[in-house]
C-alpha cells in the first residue's frame, strides 16, 4: 500500500501493550496509525484526521466501547468500526452491529485477523472511491443511473456492479423493462480492462432463431438465401469487448445449445462452416423474466442459465425506490434543461407528491421521457401536476373537477396549461382555446410562465 493510499487507522484500548501490538501489526501491513486509551482523546484525535478505521475496545477501563460507537460515527459517518474483546458473547455481537459497527474480534487475535479486517476495509474503501468517480462520470452524459441513491436497493445493486466491473464473470442483470439494465451494461463495459475493445449489443427479441444464429456467430457465404459473402457475426465483432445479450430469455432452444458452447469452449462455427473459430469476449445479459420458471417450464437450459448468471444484479422498478424519485426527477429537469438551453424548472410540492405516489409502470425510462417531455412542453418555471401525460393525472385524481369546489380562476388556469403543455406550439394552443396568441401569452405569463 503506496503512502499516498495509506489506509488511517485509529486504535482505541485503555492496555498499552495492546495499542502497542496493534500498532506493529498495522504499521506493517502500510496503515498510518495513532493510538488513543480513552473515548474524549479518540473523538479529538478524529476532529483532526479523516480516519477510515476504528479498532475500538469494548471496556476502556471505566467507559464503555459500545457506548462511544454512535459518537463515533456521529463525527464519522464512514469510519469503519472493529470491536475489540475478551468478554465476547452473541448478545454483545449483536447489539453492536445493531449499533453500527463493521465486525467484532474477539482476544486473543492473531496478526493475520487483523490483516484480514485492514484488507476487507480497504476493499470497500476502493469499492467507494470507484462509485463515487464512477457518479461523477456518468452524473452529466446518463443521468438516469443515480450513483447517489438512497434506496439501498438500488446501492446494493450498484455495488455490485462496481466490483464486478474490473472481473472477467459473467453478469446476469435482473430486472423490469426500464430499470436501466442497458445503462448498467455500458457502465460494466467501460470501467472494465475490456473498455478500448468493442462493447457490442444483441437484441434477442427483434430475430427469429436463424436470423439471430447468423447475427450471433455469423454465416458463410451460400449458407442461406440471400447470403451472398462471407459475414462475421456480432461475437467476432466483439472481440477483445464485450457481449450484452439484451433480453437473453427470448433465445429459442436450439440457439441456447449454441450460445452454451460458445460459454463453455470460447469456440464457434458460422452458420454454413464446419470450421471451429475462437472469440476472447466477456458476456453481460439481461432479463425481465423470471429465468427459473422458465427453466422449471423447459424454455430455457439449467446450464446455461448457470454459466450466465455467475453474478446476478437485481434492479429494482422505479416504484421499489420511492425515495430517489423526486431527485432523480430534478436531475432529469436539469439534464433536458441544460440541452435546451432554458433555466431549470422546480416542482411543486403537489407535483412531487404524484410522482411519488405514480406506480411507474415504465420505470426509470418513463420518467426520464416524462421529464424532458416538461421541459420541451411546460411554460412555466414550476412544474405543476398538469405539466404531466393524461394517463398520469388520471392515475392520481389530480385538479381541480369541474362541478367542485374549485373557482373559475383555477379551473381555467389548469385547462389552460394542460392545453399548453399537449400543443406542439403556443399558436396551436390559441386555436384550442379559442383565444389570440398574445392573449394566451400574458395568460402564460400571469402563470408563471416564460415571456
Amino acid at each position: 500500500m503506496s503512502p499516498q493510499s495509506a489506509m488511517r487507522v485509529l486504535v482505541i484500548d485503555d492496555e498499552k501493550n495492546i495499542r502497542a501490538a496493534l500498532a506493529v501489526c498495522l504499521e506493517a501491513s502500510g496503515c498510518e496509525v495513532t493510538t488513543v486509551a480513552t473515548g474524549e482523546a479518540a473523538l479529538a484525535a478524529m476532529s483532526q484526521i479523516p480516519f477510515d478505521l476504528a479498532l475500538l475496545d469494548v471496556r476502556l477501563g471505566q467507559e464503555s466501547g459500545i457506548d462511544l460507537l454512535p459518537r463515533l460515527l456521529a463525527e464519522c459517518p464512514n469510519l469503519a468500526v472493529v470491536l475489540i474483546t475478551a468478554y465476547a458473547t452473541i448478545a454483545s455481537a449483536v447489539d453492536a452491529l445493531k449499533r453500527g459497527a463493521s465486525d467484532y474480534l474477539q482476544k486473543p487475535f492473531t496478526p493475520e485477523q487483523i490483516r484480514h479486517v485492514v484488507a476487507t476495509v480497504s476493499e470497500r474503501r476502493a469499492a467507494d472511491r470507484r462509485l463515487a468517480e464512477l457518479g461523477r462520470e456518468l452524473r452529466d452524459a446518463v443521468p438516469e443511473i443515480d450513483l447517489e441513491t438512497r434506496s439501498s436497493k438500488m446501492r446494493a445493486a450498484l455495488e455490485i456492479v462496481a466490483r464486478t466491473a474490473t472481473s472477467e464473470a459473467a453478469v446476469m442483470l435482473r430486472g423490469e423493462n426500464g430499470t436501466g439494465k442497458g445503462v448498467l451494461a455500458r457502465f460494466l463495459h467501460t470501467h472494465s480492462p475490456r473498455r478500448d475493445h468493442p462493447l457490442v449489443v444483441v437484441n434477442c427479441p427483434t430475430l427469429s432463431e436463424e436470423l439471430l444464429t447468423s447475427e450471433l456467430f455469423g454465416h458463410s457465404k451460400g449458407s442461406f438465401t440471400g447470403a451472398v459473402r462471407d459475414q462475421p457475426g456480432r461475437v467476432e465483432a466483439a472481440e477483445g469487448g464485450t457481449l450484452f445479450l439484451d433480453e437473453v430469455a427470448e433465445i429459442a432452444p436450439g440457439l441456447q445449445a449454441k450460445l452454451l458452447r460458445f460459454l463453455q469452449e470460447k469456440q464457434f462455427e458460422r452458420v454454413g462452416e464446419t470450421r471451429l473459430r475462437r472469440a476472447d469476449v466477456r458476456i453481460v445479459a439481461a432479463t425481465n423474466r423470471d429465468l427459473e420458471a422458465d427453466v422449471a417450464a423447459g424454455r430455457f437450459r439449467q446450464d446455461l442459465l448457470y454459466r450466465l448468471n455467475v453474478v446476478e444484479v437485481n434492479v429494482p422498478a422505479l416504484r421499489e425506490r420511492p425515495e430517489d424519485i423526486v431527485p432523480l426527477a430534478r436531475r432529469f429537469l436539469s439534464f433536458f434543461a441544460r440541452t435546451a438551453r432554458r433555466s431549470t424548472q422546480d416542482l411543486s410540492p403537489r407535483a412531487e407528491k404524484l410522482l411519488v405516489d405514480y406506480p411507474w409502470p415504465g420505470n426509470v425510462r418513463e420518467l426520464r421521457n416524462t421529464m424532458e417531455r416538461t421541459v420541451i412542453l411546460w411554460p412555466a418555471q414550476l412544474v405543476e401536476p398538469a405539466a404531466f401525460p393524461e394517463r398520469m393525472l388520471a392515475e392520481a385524481g389530480v385538479g381541480p373537477r369541474l362541478g367542485g369546489d374549485a373557482t373559475l380562476d383555477e379551473i381555467e388556469r389548469e385547462h389552460v396549461l394542460r392545453v399548453v403543455a399537449r400543443s406542439t406550439s403556443l399558436e396551436e394552443a390559441a386555436r384550442i382555446l379559442g383565444i389570440d396568441a398574445s392573449t394566451l401569452y400574458r395568460k402564460r405569463r400571469q402563470y408563471g410562465g416564460e415571456g
